[in-house]
């Protein structure tokens, strides 16, 4: 009968290292989402400062002429 015990004990042992295992994973897949969307959103935003600035530089130049 311990020997049942012992196995059941390990058996739910083992059931929990693999949810938190499963959990870690879900975890780090979504921290990688929001890494690719922050990545994303930054190359947006230097790509709207790139326009930004060259319509200043043309506007100057224009007033220069």
């Amino acid at each position: 009968m311990k020997m049942l015990a012992a196995i059941a004990a390990a058996a739910m042992l083992a059931g929990c290292g693999v949810e938190t295992a499963t959990t870690a994973a879900t975890a780090a897949s979504i921290k990688k989402q929001e890494l690719e969307q922050g990545q994303k959103t930054m190359q947006q935003m230097q790509q709207k400062i790139d326009g930004a600035m060259q319509q200043v530089q043309e506007r100057a130049a224009s007033n220069d002429k």
